[in-house]
Parts: C-alpha cells; structure tokens; sequence
C-alpha cells in the first residue's frame, strides 16, 4: 500500500534518478542494451512517470522527463559482473510488482553496487582451473593443461595486482599476453608440455573479452548500432593486444635463439 502511494504522485527527478542508477550499474557491468533500457523504462513506468525518454549507449545513459534531463557518463565495460546484473532485474520485476517503494529503491541500489567481489584467491583459482579446461577442451593433454593452470594462475595474480590497479586495456593486455607465453614457452622447452599451442590457447583464455564480443553482436542484432560497434571494436583492439602480445615474444626467441620453437 505504501508503494501505491508514492507512486501516484510520483517525484519525476528522483523516480528518473532511480532508474538511472538502475542502468548504470547495468550498463558498466556488461549488460545488453536492450535489457538497460527495458529495466529503465519497468522502473519509470511503475512509479508513474510516462513522460520520460531514454536513450543508451555502451558509455553513456541520456534521460529526460518532465522540467528533467540527466546524462550519466559510464566506462566500457572491461568484465562482466553477471551477480550484479541478475541483482538488478530481480530487483525491477519487484518493484513492478510493489514491493518496493522509491526510498526502499534506492536502499536496495545501494546494496547491489557495494556488493563485493569473489575474494582475489578464487578468481585468481578460476583462472587456472579454466585456462587448464580450455586446454584440454581444444586438444591438449594433461601435461599441457598443467601448465596452462599454472600460467592461468600467474597470469590473474598479474590481472588483480599488476594490470587492473596500474595499467591501462591495451598495455596490460599485451604484457599479459606476454608473461603467459614466456611461461609456456620455457615450460614446453624444458619438457613439461606436449603441446605449445595448447598451452598458450588454455592460457590465454581469461585475458578473452568474450562477454563484451556477444554482447556487441547482440547489440547490433537488436538494432542498437553505435553501441554494439563500439563494444566490438573495444573487444577487436583486446584481441590485437593479445596477438601483439604473444607475437613479440616469439620474435624475440627466435632472433635470440634462432629457429621455431613450434
């Protein structure tokens, strides 16, 4: 009953503001076009406000209403944050069933966007667990994946410590790369690999925007064009770092140690 209230004299600068943060938290954790500006519009249109526009990119948010504009300036997204993303479309299907009330709203925005992320050990364990399934999943053996997990677990304690705190996408993506094949090329010299492709393949893989790549060509499919262009081409100039990255150190051995290593 307290949410049917307020919601029919709705305060149009702080109902817009509300689903602005919605999309923002959205919008800089992965998410879809469509799916901001779809939450967007539930939010607004539950607390009473039908006069409003909204317009998204994939770094930026552009509302305007009643005697109200508001534009909110957001990063590209550098990772998915799916907890976050989930959190918020549970929450605007509440809200568009009264559950929530404009104050209980932003409280529980509040919430979403200081949720924490997995602890560093379990991220940095993903990342060899996964780079040693990859490894085997593109045809590696079991000798390959063991390195790619121990290059998977350097690679992400170089993501958490080294690249994300200090350097920017395309430097700390090419020096990422880097750092996983010096690790398989020296492991598979000494003979602890089968296979040096595999190795780096498995390796390589937390580095991959892959979410940001889907998400560009959902992007486009549903008619949102600048955005998901600028979220491929973000996705495009990682995959480039990452090929400088791994090509570099390959010209180096070989003008150091003369010959192929594959």
């Amino acid at each position: 009953m307290d949410s049917e209230k307020e919601a029919k004299k709705p305060d149009t600068e702080r109902i817009l503001n509300i689903a602005i943060e919605a999309g923002h938290i959205l919008l800089e954790n992965g998410a879809e076009i469509f799916r901001v500006e779809e939450t967007m519009e539930r939010i607004a249109g539950y607390y009473g406000v039908d006069e409003k526009e909204f317009y998204v990119l994939s770094n930026g948010i552009f509302a305007t209403g009643k005697s109200f504009a508001g534009v909110r300036q957001i990063s590209v997204s550098s990772g998915a944050r799916l907890d976050k993303i989930v959190a918020v479309n549970q929450l605007s299907r509440e809200i568009a069933e009264g559950f929530y009330t404009p104050s209980e709203a932003e409280e529980k925005l509040r919430q979403i966007r200081d949720m924490r992320d997995k602890r560093h050990i379990m991220q940095i364990l993903a990342s060899g667990v996964g780079s040693a399934g990859f490894s085997i999943l593109f045809g590696g053996s079991f000798k390959d994946a063991g390195v790619a997990l121990a290059a998977g677990i350097i690679l992400y304690v170089y993501v958490l410590y080294i690249s994300g705190p200090h350097l920017s996408k395309i430097p700390g993506n090419i020096f990422g790369s880097s750092v996983v094949t010096l690790i398989c090329i020296i492991c598979y010299r000494i003979g602890l690999g089968d296979s040096l492709s595999h190795m780096i393949i498995g390796a390589i893989i937390p580095l991959i925007p892959g979410v940001e790549f889907t998400n560009g060509v959902r992007d486009i499919a549903y008619g949102d064009y600048l955005s998901g262009f600028i979220r491929l081409l973000d996705a495009i100039l990682v995959f480039v770092s990452i090929a400088i990255g791994v090509g570099v150190v390959f010209l180096i051995y070989r003008h150091a140690f003369g010959g192929t290593i594959i």
